[in-house]
């Protein structure tokens, strides 16, 4: 079993080198050994009878089902991880923070090191209740009661006396030697029948006695028996071949533990009634082929699971100060330091056995089960959960040779969630804020190294894109249940004019997808393509601040014609094609209506709906009516240009806003024609009353310029339509210059047939 030591090193999660350690060159045995000895501990042997008793033989193999449904995943998510990176000293810490930053790792660590120091209390306050049989001679023969507490709180301070001076050979023989205690142990149980009394009439899955505890309590107090699956982990940075050791060890321990205690579960059912599995914890001994093994058998599982706990407990911290993460430098330049050529962690050692001791004195089995079981279940839970994320998040520097299933990883995640809610909700919500604290803690003191943030971007980025293959692949042109705006708007005056970018963020709030494009004059080279990265950063910290939900990208281009064509090109953000093209130009400068004009018949030539802004200082107003103005002429445009005004009052800035409706035909057809529009828009749930449709009678274009005027002079927006014809080069210059007496103007012209219904 033992080796030669092997020399190890590895990177600090801030990149610094590690302090050489030799490690012990443990094969796999003892990660098995660890992991066995502290899944059969003290709750198999005092509390699993209560268990049956309250809960019923179905109960108690749900309890073992839906405890494996938490550790199975999370033993897969850390054998992987495991495989991932060169494992050394610190157990699960060192294997989270070396594939995913020490943010995430010393989130993980603190707590499952705190879990762990517990852990040592835990089973010493077991071990001492496995001497009942010498509490009841003592009392018999001398008339001495003797206090549980000391006699915990005295093997303890031996323990951790013992792991002082021999370290980690010793606590790996001792393993050896309780684990053949431990199967003598079950195997004597297993084998045995009990007194005929407290033999029930057959078995009855269901008994269970009257009045019992809930499964959500039975569940906490018993759920830390099957923590000690990862507990070999702590052996990391003394293993010959981790990367082999660890998921052999971890996922054996694991196998071997859920059908041991099955197997446990159905012969307690067998052999005694409930109210016996209830009233006496050492049932066990009554029903053993040799009673006093149970209590030889507890006395072992509860120390060796101890002896587990002090191995891995002050590996973990060790690590955690070799990082940096402990909140103090002069407490992580203790807690890293080892002594010998095996690194022995002693002053962690100390610091783990005075937490040790403070939970001895404080309370009894159930108490520190019900703590321990929240600081094992949030620990796992996050396991499972960023093992999920990494699935999807497609980084390849992530490359296990042992390969877990993402699916797996979103039970163990979601049964960790149901049970902690299931155990006490106020205990579960304490955990979770406790856990975040800590990750905000870290991520504070660990700027510029990866997080939580970068494995989610990397799960939006392997979403967007099999959303946006499979978008394709499905030929999709539009989507099913109506029209929705997909624009791309160009600029070269974007730095200057923000209503462009106002008029995209507001029609792209909710109903539809946005890109705006800064477009810079002149041939491509790298400097020019570093000064538009620089605007990007600006035109994101503009989304920021105004909160649009809109993508933002320049563009490099010898001339305006140029650009607007690439981006007719682009690709939708959404996943499905653009649909609409957006320009703007200043109603005072006239020479840039030539290039809208040019763009917009490009755009209309490749099947695109048009959107030009005439723009002016007003700036929309106070943003509380939009005016929209229907004509004979640009009748087919109608459509587009109440859906526009209904997407825009949606946006919370547009709030107060009201859509008022102009018809404006002969004046033989205006009143029919108004009529038929308001029908349309009742039948097409349009928020536009009856009472702000209006009738205009009008038989020209300056008599159509009268009525703009008279009615729309205050209008914070004004939609107009356009057709195909006035946008010719002869006339576009006259038509974006009409309705010269309003202020801000949008013109539309549609190419899509929209139905309003």
């Amino acid at each position: 079993m033992f080796s030669n030591p092997a020399q190890q090193s590895g990177l600090t999660a801030s990149g610094g080198i590690l302090h050489s350690q030799d490690g012990h060159g443990f094969g796999t045995a003892p990660v098995f050994l660890t992991s066995i000895c502290t899944i059969l501990g003290a709750i198999l042997f005092l509390r699993f009878g209560y268990a049956v008793g309250h809960v019923g033989l179905w109960g108690s193999l749900a309890i073992v089902a839906l405890g494996h449904l938490v550790t199975i995943p999370t033993v897969l998510a850390v054998s992987e991880i495991a495989t991932n990176r060169r494992v050394a000293g610190g157990g699960a810490y060192y294997i989270v923070s070396r594939s995913f930053g020490p943010t995430i790792g010393g989130t993980i660590g603190i707590t499952l090191y705190l879990a762990q120091a517990i852990s040592i209390a835990f089973y010493m306050v077991a071990f001492a209740e496995a001497l009942q049989p010498l509490y009841e001679w003592v009392a018999a023969a001398y008339e001495l009661k003797l206090d549980p507490r000391w006699v915990s709180l005295t093997c303890t301070l031996l323990l951790i006396a013992l792991m002082l001076i021999k370290g980690a050979n010793l606590g790996v023989w001792g393993l050896w030697a309780v684990s053949a205690i431990l199967a003598v142990s079950i195997g004597a149980f297993l084998l045995g029948t009990g007194p005929e009394e407290i033999r029930p009439e057959g078995l009855n899955i269901t008994a269970r006695i009257e009045g019992g505890d809930s499964f959500g309590t039975v569940f906490a107090i018993c759920f830390p028996a099957f923590t000690g699956m990862i507990a070999g982990l702590g052996l990391s940075g003394d293993l010959r071949n981790p990367q082999r050791s660890i998921p052999l060890g971890t996922i054996g321990a694991t196998i071997a533990g859920m059908v041991i205690y099955a197997l446990v579960a159905v012969k307690l059912a067998q052999s005694a009634t409930p109210e016996e599995l209830a009233a006496n914890q050492f049932v066990m001994a009554k029903i053993a082929l040799w009673g006093p093994v149970i209590y030889v058998g507890l006395g072992a599982a509860a120390l060796s699971s101890a002896l587990g706990s002090i191995l891995v407990a002050p590996r973990t911290l060790q690590m955690l100060g070799r990082d940096n993460v402990l909140p103090f430098s002069r407490l992580n330049r203790l807690m890293e330091k080892g002594v010998g050529q095996t690194q022995e962690p002693v002053y962690a050692t100390c610091v783990s056995g005075t937490i040790a001791i403070v939970f001895v004195l404080a309370g009894g089995v159930d108490f520190i089960a019900r703590i321990l079981t929240m600081f094992f279940i949030v620990t796992y839970g996050v396991l499972c959960a960023v093992s999920f994320l990494e699935h999807f998040a497609g980084n390849p520097s992530y490359r296990p040779t042992f390969h877990s299933r993402w699916y797996l990883s979103l039970i163990g995640t979601v049964m960790c969630a149901l049970m902690m809610i299931q155990i006490n909700v106020i205990y579960a919500f304490i955990s979770i804020i406790l856990m975040v604290a800590i990750y905000l803690g870290l991520r504070h003191g660990h700027k510029g190294q990866r997080d939580l943030t970068a494995i989610f971007q990397g799960t939006m980025f392997q979403l967007t894109r099999w959303l946006q293959i499979t978008l394709q692949r499905n030929r999709v042109i539009s989507p099913e249940g109506g029209w929705r705006p997909s624009i791309v708007a160009v600029t070269q005056f974007g730095e200057r004019r923000l209503g462009h970018f106002d008029l995209l963020r507001w029609i792209c709030h909710r109903h539809g997808f946005g890109h705006f494009i800064q477009f810079f004059h002149g041939d491509y080279s790298f400097l020019d393509e570093i000064e538009a990265r620089i605007h990007v950063d600006e035109l994101i910290q503009r989304t920021e601040i105004s909160r649009a939900g809109i993508f933002v990208d320049t563009l490099i281009c010898p001339t305006f014609q140029l650009a607007v064509a690439q981006t007719l090109q682009m690709p939708g953000i959404s996943g499905l094609p653009n649909n609409s093209i957006l320009f703007e130009f200043d109603r005072e400068n006239i020479d840039e209506i030539n290039d809208v004009g040019q763009g917009a018949r490009l755009a209309m030539n490749s099947m695109f709906n048009v959107l030009i802004l005439r723009s002016t200082k007003y700036r929309f107003g106070y943003r509380s009516s939009i005016h929209v103005w229907v004509t004979e002429e640009n009748l087919m445009n109608a459509p587009m240009m109440l859906m526009l005004a209904y997407i825009i009052v949606g946006h919370p800035e547009w709030r107060r806003a009201e859509i008022q409706l102009f018809a404006c035909f002969d004046s033989e057809d205006a009143e029919r024609e108004a009529d038929r529009l308001s029908a349309w828009m009742r039948e097409g749930r349009l928020p536009i009353s009856a009472q702000n449709v209006t009738s205009v009678s009008c038989s020209n274009g300056d008599a159509l310029e009268q009525e703009v005027s008279h009615y729309s002079t205050q209008a914070d927006l004004v939609i107009a339509g356009v057709t195909a014809e006035e946008l010719e080069a002869e006339v576009v210059t006259q038509t974006l210059r009409c309705y010269g007496s309003a202020n801000d103007v949008l013109f539309v012209h549609s190419i899509e047939r929209i139905a309003i219904d």
